[in-house]
């Protein structure tokens, strides 16, 4: 049974109760259940991790220390694994440099394709550059006046570290008297000692010689030994301190047109080279220009490395610059209200810049009182950038003494730019850093690269411009670019276009054909970057491996999911076994094999409530799964949809990211959806301008908006709360009774117990994460983390105070014979009930049981939350706020890791915070949701370029009816149901 069959036996991993389960294997099982039914228990927690384990316990000991150990399960026995591959939700990197391209490999290619078919063009003549002989070299220095001094120098070390003692000796022994070490010139008996972890430049002098008839012999052969020594590369460097602009040599001899400027100044313009150099190489060099390319290599096209970055902003294509938004923020308030906030809150306030305001009032004829709105684009152009140099009267109050100089006045930017390169601080530069947002570099314009590497071009395209396309664009561009090239061209990029294609492929295949190539990891949604991850294992083709993935459809519109399914369809026909844990309907009808857990979450949960076929699990009585697969429960559609209060919020020409223009209006006191395909601008539209623009108005916040005309409507709301889906916390001391507030309710209570007040205790004596009340021996922790180097860290329980986190003294202190380590380990459900005399604790407990929470305990440690549990927990603490019936919740995704049953709870509590009066807005997948809204916004058609329009507003019923709607299309059939 072990060859065909996983089995586990006796899993008790978190909740599950002693389970035994066989799974096929090679076939797609899907896991199944209510959120906190052990879903993740069981696939991640024990069967990928046992996998996973046993793998890496049959590498060397030396091997194992280097890779990161699985804790081994709680578990009998596991038969029939395989090595197992995770793919989960965790976002692949937030580093600014890495990208969708470099992320799958696609780059690398890239880079090695640009590198060996690529033709570089003059960016002075729009030309070709083709490689020069030692003969257009010769005539090159013939150009130069008569009597120019030279140095001709063979680069032959750059930019690597090392000693070099044994070169410069052989250099020696070859008859070469003198070199160039980082800029200096030595005679080489006289080099100095290198220091081996720094980089080095070294150059030969090859020759010596003035400019005039007859030397032209001498030089070749001179060009001839330095090309030799530095591998096709020669530098001339001028001792006069003037450079040549050098024109293409006159076939008669005569030279004409010279023009020679002072080497002070700067590089020459388009070389990036000292002033006083003309490099020249074997390779490509522009005649005309002198722009040359020393080697190109596939490093010239990495923005990673210092061959070809951008030196203005080191390859990030962006800068941080202060920005007029976040100075700013609120252009209702006037100069003397503090409208420009880093100067209203420096601390302590300073009289100085009121009275530098003053002063340009008077000059410039402007009210300090006047709102910033209306100032005229002149003055504003004066407080923030300056008189640009030219010096005004500034008058300064000194005690009773007034006295005015006259100085050019920098601007509020120039004088926070001063501040940040002046100071010292880190507290200052973080202080200043709230101002500034991300820009793009003014020199590569986002591109990235140095102008070497962007000279390089296939059919008219630089490396850049290539991964500025779209998956879906770039297929077809890479799919046809082999018709616009030479034969040989064309047999050098077959092999490299081979796998650029094939990852594209596989890319589109998994649903993110509208994702740039140049997107940065850090802004992906968990399943993008899971998905990506996918199609990079497809890639690979690996057969007989344990798959197990994560919630792959989430952010998947219903029109992509088919193509998921597909994917992972091929994934198990390679002869893998896949293990998906998922909750969308058509994954479950899709799948070989189901597992049900259930019957409830948490301590509820736990156990397998049905398995096996799709058809044997809907036979099942006790499966709340099959109960929403057959129909006997489901969502039911509102009798009436809410027509609102009468007032709109209507964003006004929305153009961040790929939204083309788009206006659209969201009815307030109504359950408003935004809906469309992966990629067509729904968070854009909703995160990025309707939500920061409203934070910015009703909450005071400090952000930027996407770009858009202006917002309507916000001031019939009072203020603007987003739920995401980022965790709770990111350490074990975090849990939900510290993030809803809770906890510290339950330490005052505790705090104010007649025992505590007796001996003194203050609330801070019953928190763990610091001094006093916690036990010292785990710091507050209740585990000990033992390092076994090569083996996985064990974590033992605290003898001292047996995992409750506290001191015997604290624990002394009890509240209906509990102690507060006690209160911690309750269920969220019992809570509620133990403090039903303290209604600020019970009402938390009660919202989070509400929201479907009630099996979690009150101190469970939030790095152990699954995505839908932290998101409700962050729910319930937005819920048990007092509602003013006027505020505008926008939610992104919120059936997240949610199975249909808490889908319904969810939705009740949705549906009852519009009853009360306010507006919910949610960018939402899920149909059973959709269906329930008062209004949908559904934008498309695609995604990327071929998104960003609204393709249909209005009831359910009416998008329905629209043909052009994808979303629309699935709605009219679940409508019909």
């Amino acid at each position: 049974m072990s060859l065909t069959h996983i089995t586990v036996r006796g899993a008790r991993e978190h909740n599950l109760k002693g389970i035994d389960i066989a799974l096929p294997r090679e076939k797609l099982i899907v896991i199944t259940g209510l959120s906190g039914s052990g879903k993740s228990s069981l696939a991640f927690d024990t069967i990928y991790a046992e996998g996973q384990r046993r793998y890496v316990e049959s590498l060397s000991a030396y091997a194992r220390q280097f890779l990161e150990m699985m804790q081994k399960p709680d578990v009998e026995h596991i038969d029939g694994l395989s090595p197992a591959i995770s793919i989960e939700q965790k976002t692949t990197s937030r580093n600014p440099r890495s990208t969708v391209a470099t992320v799958t490999e696609i780059y690398d290619y890239m880079r090695l394709l640009w590198a060996r078919v690529g033709i570089p063009y003059s960016p002075a003549t729009g030309l070709p550059i083709e490689a020069q002989t030692v003969s257009n070299m010769v005539d090159r220095v013939m150009a130069l006046p008569d009597g120019t001094r030279l140095y001709l120098l063979a680069p032959v070390v750059r930019g690597r570290k090392g000693e070099y003692r044994k070169e410069l000796a052989e250099w020696q022994k070859a008859g070469f008297t003198r070199v160039r070490i980082d800029g200096e010139i030595y005679g080489i008996e006289d080099a100095p000692a290198l220091d081996k972890k720094y980089k080095h430049d070294i150059e030969v002098v090859v020759d010596r010689l003035a400019v005039r008839e007859g030397i032209e012999t001498r030089l070749a052969d001179s060009f001839e030994t330095a090309l030799r020594l530095s591998d096709g590369l020669a530098y001339i460097d001028l001792a006069d301190g003037t450079v040549a602009s050098l024109p293409t040599p006159d076939p008669s001899g005569k030279r004409e047109g010279i023009e020679t400027e002072a080497a002070e100044g700067g590089k020459m313009k388009g070389a990036g080279l000292p002033p006083n150099r003309i490099v020249f190489s074997e390779r490509f060099a522009c005649p005309v220009s002198g722009f040359t390319i020393e080697e190109i290599e596939p490093r010239l096209f990495s923005f990673n490395a210092p061959q070809g970055a951008c030196p203005a902003c080191d390859g990030l294509g962006e800068k941080l610059l202060f920005d007029e938004q976040l100075v700013v923020p609120n252009e209702a308030l006037s100069l003397k209200k503090g409208a420009v906030v880093p100067w209203a809150k420096s601390n302590p306030p300073s009289p100085y810049y009121m009275q530098v305001l003053s002063s340009l009032a008077k000059e410039f004829g402007f009210g300090l009182e006047t709102p910033w709105a209306e100032l005229s684009d002149e003055h504003r152009a004066v407080i923030l950038y300056g008189t640009k140099g030219k010096p005004v009267p500034l008058t300064f109050q000194d005690g009773r003494k007034s006295y005015t100089v006259r100085k050019a006045f920098e601007g509020v930017i120039g004088n926070l730019n001063r501040r940040m390169l002046q100071t010292e601080s880190a507290w200052m530069r973080e202080e200043l850093g709230k101002f500034q947002t991300a820009q793009p570099c003014e020199t590569c314009h986002g591109k990235r690269l140095k102008p070497e590497a962007l000279s390089v071009r296939i059919a008219g395209s630089d490396i850049a411009d290539a991964t500025r396309l779209s998956v879906a664009d770039a297929y077809k561009w890479f799919g046809s670019v082999e018709d616009r090239l030479t034969d040989q061209q064309r047999q050098i990029a077959r092999a490299i276009l081979k796998e650029i294609n094939e990852r594209l492929g596989f890319l589109n295949n998994v649903g993110l054909d509208y994702l740039n190539l140049d997107r940065t990891s850090g802004t992906l949604s968990g399943g993008e970057s899971q998905r990506i991850r996918l199609a990079s294992q497809i890639g690979s083709g690996l057969s007989g491996v344990l798959y197990v993935l994560d919630e792959p459809s989430i952010g998947l519109h219903q029109r992509d999911n088919d193509r998921l399914l597909e994917t992972l369809k091929r994934l198990r026909d390679l002869g893998n076994t896949v293990i998906v844990v998922e909750h969308d309907e058509d994954a479950i009808r899709a799948a070989d094999h189901v597992v049900d857990l259930g019957p409830g979450a948490g301590v509820h949960g736990g156990e397998v409530v049905a398995e096996g076929t799709l058809k044997q699990v809907l036979k099942s009585k006790r499966s709340l799964t099959a109960q929403y697969l057959t129909g006997a429960r489901a969502i039911e559609v509102p009798a009436k949809r809410r027509k609102g209060n009468g007032h709109k919020l209507t964003v006004h020409g929305a153009r961040a990211n790929n939204l083309q223009d788009v206006t659209a209006a969201i009815p307030l006191g109504t359950f408003t959806c935004i809906t469309g395909v992966s990629g067509s601008g729904k968070s854009s539209f909703t995160i990025d301008t309707l939500y920061a623009g409203a934070a910015r108005a009703l909450n005071g916040a400090r952000m930027i908006a996407g770009a858009h005309d202006r917002i309507t409507g916000l001031e019939f709301c009072d203020k603007v709360i987003e739920i995401d889906q980022s965790p709770i916390g990111r350490t074990p001391r975090s849990n939900p009774a510290t993030y809803t507030g809770a906890f510290t309710q339950i330490r005052d209570w505790f705090a104010g117990l007649p025992e505590a007040q007796a001996r003194g205790y203050k609330p801070g004596r019953f928190s763990f994460n610091v001094k006093g009340g916690r036990c010292e021996a785990c710091q507050g922790d209740g585990l000990i983390k033992i390092e076994m180097h090569f083996l996985p860290d064990v974590y033992v329980t605290c003898e001292e105070c047996g995992g409750k986190r506290y001191n015997r003294e604290t624990l002394e202190v009890r509240f209906k014979g509990l102690s507060i380590a006690d209160v911690l380990d309750m269920t969220i459900e019992d809570a509620e009930g133990f403090f039903k005399a303290v209604p600020p604790i019970r009402d938390k407990m009660a919202m989070l049981n509400e929201v479907g929470l009630g099996y979690v305990k009150v101190g469970q440690q939030a790095t152990t939350l699954s995505g839908g549990e932290a998101q409700r927990v962050k729910l319930a603490k937005e819920l048990s706020r007092r509602s003013t019936g006027q505020t505008l919740y926008i939610l992104d995704e919120p059936t997240t890791g949610l199975h249909f049953e808490d889908v319904r709870k969810l939705l009740e509590v949705l549906h009852r915070l519009v009853d009360q009066g306010n507006s919910v807005v949610v960018i939402e997948h899920n149909l059973d949701v959709i269906k329930t809204a008062d209004w949908i916004v559904d934008l498309g058609p695609g995604g990327g370029v071929r998104g960003g329009e609204v393709v249909a507003e209005g009831t359910p019923e009416k998008v329905a009816a629209c043909e052009a709607s994808f979303t629309g299309g699935y709605l009219r059939e679940m409508l019909g149901k």
